[in-house]
Parts: C-alpha cells; sequence; structure tokens
C-alpha cells in the first residue's frame, strides 16, 4: 500500500487539498499540514521513482529526449 505510486499521489493531494480548504478557516490543523506537506512530496517523489513503472519506448542511443505526441522528423531545428 505504501509502495503504490498510486496511492502515494492521491494521499498526498487530497491532503494539500484539504490545507487549501482550511487555510482560509485559520484552522490549527492547516498549520501542521503545511509542517508535514515536505515530508508527504518527499515521500510521493520517492514512491513515484523507486516503484513507478515506464511504460514508454525507450529513447536509442541517438536520441537526447522524445516526444509521444509527435515524430521525430516533425520537430525540426530550434
Amino acid at each position: 500500500m505504501l509502495r503504490k505510486p498510486n496511492f502515494a499521489v492521491t494521499v498526498t493531494s487530497v491532503i494539500l487539498f484539504v490545507y487549501c480548504l482550511l487555510i482560509y478557516r485559520n484552522s490549527p490543523i492547516a498549520y501542521f499540514i503545511f509542517s508535514i506537506s515536505p515530508f508527504l512530496v518527499l515521500w510521493t517523489v520517492y514512491t513515484v521513482i523507486r516503484f513507478g513503472i515506464f511504460r514508454s519506448k525507450e529513447l536509442t542511443e541517438d536520441e537526447e529526449w522524445g516526444y509521444e505526441d509527435k515524430n521525430k522528423e516533425e520537430l525540426g531545428v530550434l
């Protein structure tokens, strides 16, 4: 449960949304959520990086980056 990226993103998003609602009421719970929010974000980032699954094509050796919605020929030179 704690190793599932979807769970981590959902919990963090809901808690930060509740924080946004409580901050206008000057609730002491909002200050507590503010104090733990860096840990929530770090937990989410760690979980997504460590346990997330990459579902896209790998870049070839001569490619520096890639876009899923455009072909390489359509991008042109910047």
